[in-house]
C-alpha cells in the first residue's frame, strides 16, 4: 500500500487510474495521482482507503422477481439466512403508504463477511483482487414506490456529490456522500479495536456504524426524505446474479472500448455475458477514443439503463420458472447481501409490478460543476436547495419538474403553523453554545422555552418525542435541517427533546429566527427541469441537467 505525504493512503495496484480519474472544473479527466479514500482496512490499519464504484439495482429487480415466482418455502429460506440491519431503528417513516427503498452498491472485493471472493471472481471481475476496493457507498439510488399503485420513481445521487456528513465521521465533516459509510466504519473499527473486538464481529458492529452514518447523510441531503427500508449489496452480488441471467441484451449509441474495465461494445443492440455486464455498469472511460469522454453521471445512467434492460428480459422471458435458477440467486443474496430489519422481501415482491416497464422512471440529479476540494480530490459541487426542491417535485408528482413544476416545500414556518409544544435542547455535540442556539431558533420561530443541559457525546441529532407525537416531532426536525426523530415513552406530553449530535448546523431560516425571533423567508428555488437521459447526441446529456429515464424497454445510452 502506498502513501501520499499527509499519510492518507494513496492509489495503488492493478486498478489504480480507475480510483483517481474525474472530470475537473473545466470538464476533463483529471490527473492519476489525486488522494483517495475509503479503501477496506486491514486489520490494523488506521484509516480506510476511499475507491471507486462499481454496481447496480438489478440485483433488487431479480430477487423480487424470483420471490414472486418461487412461494413461500424459499422465502422462508432467504428470511432465515439473510443478513438483518438494525440501522433504521427509530428512524422516521414515511406516510400515505409510500414506501422509500435506498440501494446502496458498496466498492467491496469482498464478501459481506469481509472474507476474499474467490480467485475466479476477481478475474473476472476486471478489478483487482481483496486488497483493492473499499467501503465507499458508489452507488446510491433512493427508490420511492407510491402507496397509491401510481409510477414509481428511481433517483441516482452521483457518488462525488460533495455533501456535510452527519456527525463529521472520523473528524471529516464534508465530503463525498459516498464516503460517510467507510468513515464511520473506520471511526468505529478503531473504537472496538481499543477493546479488544476484532473479525468478523468487529466488522458487522463497524457496518452498522456505516450505515447508519450513510442512511443519515443521504437523509439530510436530500431534505429530510424518510429512508423506509434498504438494500446494501457488494460487488459480487451483481457478477453472480448476471451469472444466472445472462445473457442479457443492452445498447450504446457508440462503439466503446475501455482497457480498464474491459468494456468493449459496438454501436446498437447486443447481447452481453455476466463478466461484460460487470464492465457496462463500471466503464467511465474510453481508452481508444478519448474524444468519448464519460463522467460519474454517465455512468448512473448506464446503471439505470442494465436495470431497464433487466426488468425488460425479465418481463417478456419466463427466466425464474427454473427452481434452480431461483436457489441460486437466494444463495447470492444470502452471501453477499444485507436488508434492514424490517424489509419484507414478500412485501416488496408484491410491489414488483410498481417498479417494473413503463411504471418505473429514472432520474439522475444534477451537479453545479466539478472541481476539488481542499485535499485536491475531484467532486461534483452541487446547489443543495435545488437538489431538494428537485426531489420534492419527483415525490410528490412522481413525474420529471417541468418550468411550472407543482409546488415545492416552503422554507419558513410560521408561528400560526408551529405545533404548540415546549423545547427542552441537551446538548451531545461537543461544541459550548448549541443548546442555547437551537432553543432560541425554536422559540423564535413560536416553540414554548423550556431547559438547555449538556450530556455525553452522541454522533446524530435527533427529536425526541412522546407516543402519538410523530407530526410535531417531524415538523420541529424539518425546521432543524431535517435531523431524525424518536420515539421514546420517557418523553413528557407535549415537549420535544431536542439531541444535538456531532456536527450539527443550525439551517440558516434557523439562525435568522435564533437572531430576530421570527424566522427569515428565503426564496426556495424551482427544481431543475428534466431532459431526456438517452439525449444530447455523442456527448450525452450536460451533467448539471436532471436526466429522466423510462424503465420501458431497452434504452440505448451513451
Amino acid at each position: 500500500m502506498t502513501s501520499s505525504p499527509d499519510g492518507r493512503p494513496g492509489p495503488e495496484g492493478l486498478d489504480a487510474p480507475e480510483g483517481t480519474e474525474h472530470p475537473d472544473a473545466s470538464g476533463q479527466p483529471g490527473q492519476p495521482g489525486q488522494p483517495t479514500r475509503g479503501t477496506e482496512p486491514t486489520e490494523g490499519s488506521a484509516r480506510p482507503r476511499r475507491r471507486k464504484r462499481w454496481w447496480i439495482l438489478g440485483i433488487v429487480a431479480a430477487l423480487v422477481v424470483a420471490l414472486a415466482g418461487y412461494g413461500v418455502f424459499q422465502y422462508y429460506s432467504l428470511d432465515a439466512g439473510i443478513r438483518r440491519s438494525s440501522a433504521l431503528a427509530g428512524a422516521a417513516q414515511s406516510t400515505h403508504g409510500d414506501t422509500n427503498l435506498l440501494v446502496m452498491g458498496l466498492d467491496s472485493r469482498l464478501d459481506e463477511n469481509g472474507d476474499p471472493l474467490p480467485q475466479a471472481m476477481y478475474a473476472a471481475l476486471h478489478t483487482g483482487d481483496a486488497s483493492h476496493g473499499g467501503l465507499n457507498a458508489n452507488v446510491l439510488m433512493l427508490v420511492h414506490i407510491p402507496g397509491d399503485g401510481s409510477r414509481a420513481t428511481a433517483i441516482s445521487i452521483p457518488r462525488d456529490d460533495y455533501v456535510d456528513f452527519v456527525g463529521c465521521p472520523d473528524g471529516e465533516c464534508k465530503g463525498k456522500i459516498k464516503e460517510a459509510y467507510g468513515l464511520a466504519y473506520d471511526q468505529e473499527q478503531r473504537r472496538l479495536a481499543k477493546q479488544g473486538v476484532k473479525g468478523h464481529a468487529a466488522n458487522q458492529q463497524a457496518r452498522e456504524a456505516g450505515r447508519r452514518t450513510e442512511i443519515a447523510t443521504v437523509r439530510q441531503f436530500l431534505g429530510g426524505v424518510p429512508i423506509d427500508h434498504f438494500v446494501e449489496v457488494t460487488m459480487a452480488a451483481f457478477y453472480q446474479i448476471a451469472q444466472n441471467v445472462q445473457p442479457i441484451q443492452v445498447c450504446v449509441k457508440e462503439n466503446t472500448q475501455d482497457s480498464f474495465s474491459g468494456a468493449k461494445f459496438h454501436a446498437g443492440l447486443q447481447e452481453i455475458n455476466a463478466s461484460q455486464a460487470v464492465a457496462f455498469v463500471r466503464q467511465r472511460r474510453d481508452t481508444v477514443h478519448p474524444d468519448l469522454q464519460f463522467t460519474d453521471l454517465d455512468r448512473s445512467r448506464r446503471q439505470q439503463a442494465f436495470i431497464a434492460s433487466l426488468f425488460h428480459q425479465l418481463k417478456q422471458a419466463n427466466t425464474f420458472i427454473n427452481p434452480a435458477t431461483i436457489s441460486s440467486l437466494i444463495n447470492v443474496a444470502k452471501q453477499n447481501t444485507a436488508i434492514d430489519a424490517g424489509l419484507d422481501p414478500i412485501g416488496l415482491a408484491r410491489d414488483a409490478s410498481a417498479i417494473s416497464g413503463g411504471n418505473l422512471h429514472f432520474f439522475t440529479l444534477p451537479v453545479q460543476r466539478f472541481g476539488f476540494d481542499p485535499l485536491g480530490q475531484s467532486v461534483n459541487f452541487v446547489d443543495v436547495p435545488v437538489i431538494r426542491s428537485t426531489v420534492h417535485a419527483i415525490l410528490t408528482t412522481g413525474n420529471a419538474p417541468t418550468a411550472s413544476a407543482t409546488p415545492h416545500p416552503s422554507t419558513t414556518t410560521s408561528a400560526s403553523t408551529t405545533p404548540d409544544r415546549k423545547v427542552d435542547v441537551i446538548n451531545e455535540s461537543g461544541v459550548a453554545g448549541q443548546a442555547r442556539l437551537v432553543l432560541d431558533a425554536a422559540v423564535g420561530t413560536g416553540y414554548r422555552p423550556g431547559l438547555t443541559s449538556t450530556g455525553v457525546r452522541r454522533v446524530t441529532s435527533v427529536v425526541d418525542y412522546a407516543p402519538g407525537d410523530s407530526a410535531a416531532a417531524q415538523s420541529l426536525a424539518d425546521f432543524l435541517g431535517g435531523i431524525q426523530i424518536r420515539e421514546r415513552a420517557s418523553t413528557p406530553s407535549g415537549s420535544l427533546i431536542v439531541r444535538v449530535g456531532n456536527g450539527f448546523t443550525l439551517p440558516a431560516a434557523a439562525a435568522a429566527a435564533a437572531r430576530t425571533g421570527s424566522p427569515t423567508a428565503a426564496p426556495t428555488p424551482p427544481p431543475a427541469t428534466a431532459v431526456s437521459a438517452v439525449g444530447g447526441g455523442r456527448a450525452g446529456p450536460p451533467p448539471t441537467a436532471l436526466t429522466d429515464l423510462s424503465g420501458g424497454g431497452i434504452p440505448c445510452v451513451k
